[in-house]
């Protein structure tokens, strides 16, 4: 049991009570005890030092996200358990949150962390530590993240400082978003070598399905506000090129539709910028409509739902097994592990994947998504 009270500050419920979705929030929960499995749980970090260009002050997220009417068939508990504010050091709100992460996902909740920049996606990573499982991130992101391994952690370079980690539970990374005029060549580089997905902004705006499998497949997925165009966020200065407000929705919809992403994140919103909170209050919104439509169609277990299809090749991997859900018609893809490293990697051997990927297997084309994971789990 973890007591709220160590790291968190409540919120008063007293403005929320009578809006339409705040007064189906839980406001008063004071530890884990008192929360219900299978929830959601919001949680506002303050934490922008790591973060260049923050503007640090209140983030009404809250006044726009409750005056929003609540999902129909809405079944999902939700929870606001209130600000995690900065601790003496950076590295204190790191281990607050991988604290409260870590006590959360022991009871199946999922958090969803509002604020803060990107590096807190590390202080997300650690929390899953306890579980002992290889996990998969997904950033959705102008950047790459990688970084120096001689840096220290920041929200432009987060993912060095995991690789580094003994033992190691990061097993893929996926970057949604990229713009490679705002990334080094060199990082570009050595992100390919690692075998991690990248999803170019243009290649997303051309056909939004080249993203849908790396969510699909991502344990954790954090949202970049930086991603989107700022003209669309009503600002002066910041990314001229990114995605359009429909299209981060988009995105996390989908998040939420994912039946493995366990634990969702919207960060770098300029604190001062009422237009940002509503940009976030709705990406919340459709997260959680997302969550709403789960339809159970991970393949876990029997396949007994799902139509196998074996696709013969003509190369040294001689076949190749592709799955459709009858429920959802979404497909995966089956990857050969090392038989001694069974339990290692059994969560990541089926691959979520599109119907084009099919099809180029079927033109005898290796799907460079089945090559990634391979050369990972080999």
């Amino acid at each position: 049991m973890l007591d709220f009270s160590l790291f968190l500050v409540p919120v008063d419920p007293e403005e929320f009570l009578e809006t339409p979705l705040g007064e189906r929030v839980c406001f008063n929960a004071t530890s884990t005890e008192e929360v219900e499995r299978n929830s959601l749980c919001i949680v506002h970090v303050k934490e922008y030092r790591n973060h260049t260009n923050a503007v640090v002050g209140a983030m009404d997220f809250r006044k726009e996200l409750y005056a929003l009417y609540p999902h129909q068939n809405g079944k999902s508990k939700l929870y606001d358990l209130g600000d995690l504010n900065p601790g003496e050091r950076v590295e204190d709100t790191y281990f607050a949150l991988q604290t409260l992460v870590a006590e959360l996902v022991k009871i199946n909740c999922i958090p969803i962390i509002v604020g803060g920049s990107m590096d807190l996606m590390h202080a997300l990573s650690v929390g899953y530590e306890i579980t002992e499982q290889l996990i998969n991130l997904c950033a959705v992101d102008e950047r790459l993240n990688l970084g120096q391994p001689e840096d220290s952690i920041s929200s432009k370079g987060y993912l060095s400082s995991l690789l580094l980690r003994r033992p190691c539970y990061l097993f893929n990374h996926a970057t949604v978003g990229v713009q490679p005029n705002r990334n080094p060549p060199q990082e570009m580089a050595l992100y390919d070598k690692l075998f991690f997905d990248v999803c170019k902004l243009g290649a997303f705006t051309s056909d939004f399905r080249l993203a849908e499998p790396h969510l699909r497949n991502a344990d954790i997925i954090g949202m970049n506000l930086d991603a989107v165009k700022a003209s669309e966020r009503q600002l002066k200065e910041g990314n001229p090129n990114g995605f359009t407000l429909e299209q981060f929705c988009r995105i996390a919809k989908y998040a939420g539709i994912s039946d493995k992403l366990s634990c969702f994140g919207v960060f770098n919103p300029m604190n001062e910028n009422s237009y940002d909170a509503a940009l976030v209050a709705h990406t919340l919104w459709y997260f959680m409509e997302g969550i709403e439509e789960r339809k159970g169609d991970f393949p876990v277990g029997s396949k007994k739902d799902y139509l196998r299809f074996t696709v013969v090749m003509e190369n040294e991997f001689k076949e190749l097994i592709f799955y459709k859900s009858n429920k959802t018609d979404r497909w995966w893809m089956e990857v050969p592990y090392p038989s001694t490293e069974s339990s290692r990697f059994e969560r990541h051997h089926l691959v979520p994947c599109d119907k084009l990927d099919y099809d180029n297997a079927m033109n005898n084309e290796l799907p460079d998504l089945w090559w990634r994971t391979y050369q990972k789990l080999g």
